[in-house]
């Protein structure tokens, strides 16, 4: 919360069931029993990091002060009392003056998994007015079955408060409201979803996908047609080649303006290529040698994790990366120009490993 006249934040997190995971987006409000009224809508979202610890960011904002939030990264390590999640850095705050300031502390949340629900209280340290405050967080997560029967009437169920569901991650198509919703899936089907439950400008749409599985029942052999005496048919030899339609060109991969690679995807905090990359990079590597005048630059970028200077030089190596890989696949080295962005220009709310990404483009 924040208070007017901090910024180490801490998360202890009672351990939840073994195998159970606590990443995604929470969404939810901090409270001040001293405080009738007072709201701090916030947003928590956590990612697994290397060595099986979280790590994340806390959005929060000031209801009746607009223009006042705050942004911190946070990361988890195992403690023996849970989760203990560290305040890193204040990745930004709007609305600052003199005389405001953000309380800091540590606060202890224990997980409820039938509601996919986070509460627990927080203890400031005496700075100020700063004292104690109460949090309420929800995760949407699909508490039905992942995978439905196709074509029969399913309800599928999800966890959340104040939830809407949506055809498009635009939310332009609303589907229904409420915690389920019943249809008929004929193929593997995405929702997107949000909650109301204290909404702030940063709250997230959340995809779910539920597959559809075919009937395997096996079909009835039926009886072979009695063959009835004909005169021979002769086949005609056909060439079908002329008549079948050519298939139509893919798509330009590389255009004047920025292009984003998006399954051209890095190791946090690396510039090691993972695995997925592979095809992007071998289609990006043809065309460059179907179009022999072609020149392109490589742009590097990293998720708001760590240091921007750090980053700065971690999204020159990626470039870098991708264009020693074009190289290697017998592009000339002087046809690829490389710059990287740093942590200035993401894509989605940090973290997300979509903003570990590369965008080309065609270039004189």
């Amino acid at each position: 919360m924040i208070r007017y006249i901090g910024y180490v934040l801490v998360l202890l997190l009672a351990l939840p069931a073994r195998g159970q995971s606590l990443t995604g987006i929470w969404q939810g409000v901090e409270t001040d029993e001293e405080e009738p009224g007072a709201t701090w809508p916030a947003e928590l979202r956590l990612q697994q990091g290397k060595g099986g610890g979280l790590f994340g960011v806390l959005y929060q904002e000031a209801t009746g002060r607009p223009g006042v939030s705050v942004t911190f990264e946070v990361r988890a390590a195992r403690a023996a009392a849970g989760l203990r999640l560290e305040h890193v850095r204040k990745l930004s705050e709007t609305g600052r003056t003199l005389f405001s300031y953000w309380c800091e502390g540590y606060i202890s949340l224990t997980y409820d998994p039938q509601q996919e629900k986070l509460t627990g209280r927080a203890t400031y340290r005496p700075i100020g007015d700063c004292d104690a405050g109460s949090f309420t967080l929800y995760r949407i997560k699909l508490k039905s079955a992942a995978t439905v029967p196709a074509g029969a009437e399913t309800t599928l169920r999800v966890s959340g408060r104040d939830v809407t569901w949506y055809a498009d991650a635009d939310r332009k198509q609303p589907l229904a409201t409420g915690n389920t919703y019943r249809t008929r899936l004929s193929k593997p089907t995405t929702f997107y979803l949000t909650q109301g439950y204290y909404a702030t400008g940063q709250s997230a749409v959340v995809p779910i996908t539920v597959n559809v599985a075919r009937s395997s029942a096996p079909v009835a052999a039926r009886p072979a047609p009695i063959e009835l005496l004909r005169p021979v048919q002769v086949p005609v030899e056909v060439d079908t080649t002329s008549l079948a339609p050519a298939p139509p060109p893919a798509p330009a991969l590389i255009t004047t303006t920025p292009v984003a690679l998006p399954t051209v995807l890095f190791r946090l905090g690396t510039a090691e290529l993972l695995p997925e990359s592979r095809p992007a990079l071998e289609r990006l590597a043809a065309e460059l040698q179907a179009r022999p005048a072609l020149r392109i630059l490589v742009a590097g970028h990293t998720d708001r994790i760590g240091e921007p200077q750090k980053n700065q030089v971690l999204s020159e190596q990626r470039a870098e990366a991708v264009k020693a890989d074009l190289v290697q696949a017998g592009v000339a080295a002087d046809r690829i120009s490389t710059i990287g962005y740093g942590d200035a220009r993401p894509l989605h709310p940090s973290p997300d490993a979509r903003n570990r990404r590369v965008e080309v483009q065609e270039v004189p």
